[in-house]
């Protein structure tokens, strides 16, 4: 007898993007984490989850940490599905995406692996607005940030509104927060964001619009790779506060 498989209301899933397998984590209400892509799917999936069960530590009484594996889109709420596709049409990019039927359709062909939900995101934003000539910002999409401290919430929320493209450096941000002596701690939050690219460190730079550590995928190659995608450069371009 077949079991028919639905939408899970708390779980995690694997998924195609342009620059490699990103992971993603929900419960009932907002996205808890998502992961970009490390050199092995086992350790893009072991580090999101480590976070996680990191993040329950510091809060406990925040629901069990329990998020097990989505392998098929149809065990993916609706929201879900638009969130993965919003983020795959971020890191698809504006330059030529020749390389996505490369890289992600042959990512996606790996069992567990969601592939392209770029359709089911264009389908949603043509029903609710008019589509956008530039890449998503993906700030409707919702964070449950517990576990997180409140000077890490408002990096976040300042770095969210950077848009695609658009750089800035920790001391700019620690200016808008209100203390340039903390651009050492902005650095240190973001460093621990655990919803990369949702909330978008990689368009942080160091002092000197150099481009600084990054503590996800290959570090400051991916971080690199990932402005060019956007349209923008770590020298300068495109900044903020120019």
């Amino acid at each position: 007898m077949t079991v028919a498989l639905a939408p899970m209301p708390q779980a995690h899933a694997l998924f195609a993007t342009r620059i490699g397998v990103c992971g993603l984590a929900w419960n009932q209400a907002a996205l808890v984490a998502v992961q970009l892509p490390e050199l092995e799917l086992t350790q893009t999936r072991e580090r999101m989850l480590r976070g996680l069960e990191k993040r329950h530590g510091l809060q406990p009484s925040h629901s069990h940490a329990v998020y097990p594996m989505a392998a098929a889109v149809v065990e993916l709420p609706d929201w879900v599905c638009e969130a993965i596709g919003g983020v795959q049409q971020l890191l698809a990019g504006v330059l030529p995406s020749s390389d996505w039927d490369i890289s992600a359709q042959a990512a996606a062909r790996v069992q567990g692996v969601i592939g392209d939900l770029r359709p089911i995101w264009l389908k949603r934003q043509a029903q609710t607005q008019t589509l956008p000539q530039t890449l998503p910002d993906l700030c409707n999409l919702p964070l449950d940030e517990f576990g997180v401290s409140d000077f890490h919430r408002r990096v976040y929320a300042f770095t969210r509104a950077l848009a695609p493209g658009q750089t800035c450096t920790y001391g700019d941000v620690a200016r808008a927060l209100g203390d340039m002596g903390l651009a050492r701690a902005v650095g240190q939050a973001l460093g621990a964001n655990p919803f990369a690219p949702v909330v978008p460190c990689h368009r942080v730079l160091a002092a000197g619009r150099q481009p600084g550590g990054f503590s996800g995928g290959q570090g400051a190659i991916t971080k690199l790779r990932m402005l060019e995608l956007e349209g923008g450069a770590w020298g300068g371009t495109r900044s903020l506060f120019e």
